[in-house]
């Protein structure tokens, strides 16, 4: 089957030899070109990056790209079956083949990472105390006027500590095209419906970061099975700092309703 990764990147990078990898610039009709495909070719939404992160790829992808199996990662972030040590190299040399993808693809609708546990939140509480809670309702309003059959999804979602994150993904075409057809049009709806003008330049990611709290939502509502996998990162995490900044924004951060 013909299958396509995309390498979603905004900077120059390492990127896999395997053909099934497709980097794509994000965000090209804004910045130099890198020489790569570009989000900006064909029929796309390039210059909506700055507030749709990855989606734009995604987007072009949808529109543009000929594939019966597509799949979306970052430069930074990859599927992999197991990790392989901490080297570059042991990590470059875990990344899923295409008989690995397609043997998956075999056994379940889909490839989602392993799901993000909150502990102490749920998805919705993490939203709230990270970003400004106000667009996620605004969000749930419009699933319950367009596709109120996916409220239950959401509600379950939002109230679980777990979640499927960092817009990652690798399905067969006919539910990518499904499942970008649905989230598309919520997030363009929201557009239109909220004021961002005075976020800062990390708030403005709004549309990226409801996408993440949605996959869950598409998925359980179309009843569609899948395989977790770990996601390798290509470089070190600093775990304490993350795990601080959680903190902080639970405790000391208001809410905004």
């Amino acid at each position: 089957m013909n299958t396509k990764i995309l390498v979603a990147t905004h900077k120059k990078y390492w990127m896999p030899e395997e053909k099934i990898y497709f980097p794509v610039q994000v965000g090209r009709k804004l910045h130099p070109d890198l020489g790569y495909t570009g989000d900006d070719e064909g029929e796309n939404i390039s210059e909506k990056n700055p507030h749709f992160n990855e989606l734009t790829a995604m987007y072009w992808a949808w529109k543009n790209l000929d594939a019966e199996v597509v799949g979306l990662v970052h430069y930074r972030r990859y599927f992999v079956k197991r990790k392989k040590g901490r080297t570059l190299e042991k990590k470059r040399a875990s990344l899923l083949s295409k008989n690995e993808i397609l043997e998956l693809l075999q056994e379940a609708d889909m490839i989602l990472p392993q799901p993000r546990n909150y502990y102490i939140e749920s998805s919705y509480s993490h939203y709230a105390h990270a970003h400004n809670v106000n667009d996620l309702d605004e969000t749930k309003r419009i699933i319950q006027e367009k596709f109120p059959t996916y409220i239950p999804a959401f509600e379950v979602a939002m109230s679980s500590s777990k979640a499927h994150m960092f817009n990652m993904f690798i399905m067969k075409r006919a539910d990518f095209d499904a499942y970008s057809d649905w989230l598309f049009e919520i997030l363009f709806e929201l557009e239109k419906r909220i004021d961002i003008s005075a976020y800062s330049s990390y708030e403005a990611r709004v549309y990226g970061f409801i996408s993440e709290r949605l996959l869950d939502v598409w998925v359980m509502t179309n009843q569609k099975t899948y395989k977790e996998l770990p996601v390798l990162f290509m470089e070190p995490q600093n775990w304490v700092k993350k795990g601080s900044s959680f903190l902080k924004r639970k405790f000391f951060r208001s809410t905004k309703k």
